[in-house]
């Protein structure tokens, strides 16, 4: 049997998808790290084979004693996402010691080590999306959890570890097997829910003169393609460093949710809200992945486009009897 392949947040949102990514290329040898508490998470499992699922904790015990099987590559995706958690110390503890130990174990027995960073790292933007280690210390982060992932990007980058290692700041990714989510899962998602409810779609109001509401805009990224470069680096180990996953194109949240009525062939009706006080002076206003870096180290393969991302989703995952593209699934047609 070929080593194994450790997916953390294998239950999750991407890590599940790349799961089922590793399992169309034939790769089963696989044992998923995550919690999936008494929640829907499980879900994200059916379909999939894999070796056995481990509770952080026992995978950070197995590293600890070395009781690990033989391993070529750990995608380590499972982190605390929310960008509102208050509690720091859970933060640093899960998303940066967890981390660190993770890497140095992969470091010591030869596994590949590929990381999930994040675009939150990169603040409100003031110095730009560019992924370059000289870029790198300059940003500040606008919350916790971005703070909790530069800290490692940072301790990486001090030790020279980014020469051996890969890490992948993903930018505003949506799509299948983010139901579980609840209300951090994606625009897309949420405007569907919205929609088929009340016919409508809620957007934030802009509280910035220079944009109009419903005007803030992303760097929106389809899952498949997201998990399309994380097996980038998984197949080409001499690639290390931080990359941007993103497309390239920033998009409004107006564009975005004209898409989703586009693709249920519902006449748009939106309305603007005022942003809560506890997120506007953490709000970005812009984000813009800058994919120089990550297409010079050789992944070309392009990203779909918004519009057809959306369709895909909607039409292939979310809405009722879901068909996909002509019949087919249009998440598993390429990875």
């Amino acid at each position: 049997m070929r080593p194994a392949v450790v997916v953390t947040g294998g239950a999750g949102f991407i890590g599940r998808n790349l799961v089922e990514a590793l399992n169309q290329r034939g790769e089963a040898n696989i044992y998923i790290v995550d919690s999936l508490g008494q929640g829907e998470k499980w879900r994200n499992l059916k379909g999939l084979a894999f070796e056995d699922i481990w509770e952080i904790s026992d995978f950070r015990r197995r590293i600890g004693t070395d009781s690990l099987p033989e391993i070529s590559t750990i995608f380590h995706l499972g982190a605390c996402s929310a960008t509102d958690e208050q509690d720091a110390d859970f933060l640093l503890d899960n998303n940066f010691r967890t981390t660190r130990e993770i890497c140095e174990w992969s470091l010591r027995k030869g596994a590949r080590f590929i990381y999930a960073s994040s675009a939150a790292t990169y603040g409100d933007g003031e110095h730009g999306y560019d992924d370059s280690d000289e870029n790198t210390p300059r940003l500040s982060p606008m919350n916790m959890y971005g703070y909790s992932k530069h800290m490692f990007d940072l301790w990486a980058l001090r030790h020279g570890l980014l020469k051996s290692i890969a890490g992948i700041k993903y930018f505003n990714v949506f799509g299948p097997g983010e139901d579980h989510k609840g209300p951090m899962r994606s625009v897309v998602s949420k405007a569907f829910s919205q929609i088929t409810a009340n016919g409508k779609v809620q957007l934030f109001r802009s509280h910035r003169p220079e944009y109009a509401d419903g005007e803030q805009v992303r760097d929106f990224v389809y899952v498949r393609d997201a998990v399309a470069q994380t097996l980038y680096y998984h197949d080409n180990p001499s690639v290390s460093g931080l990359f941007n996953c993103g497309s390239g194109t920033a998009s409004s949240w107006k564009r975005l949710a004209l898409a989703v009525f586009a693709a249920l062939g519902r006449e748009p009706c939106l309305e603007f809200i005022d942003m809560p006080d506890a997120i506007r002076g953490k709000y970005q206003y812009h984000t813009l992945a800058d994919t120089r870096k990550a297409r010079s180290s050789g992944f070309t393969r392009p990203f779909l486009g918004l519009e057809n991302a959306v369709r895909y989703y909607v039409q292939g995952f979310l809405a009722p009897n879901p068909k996909g593209s002509n019949g087919a699934n249009p998440h598993a047609a390429e990875a």
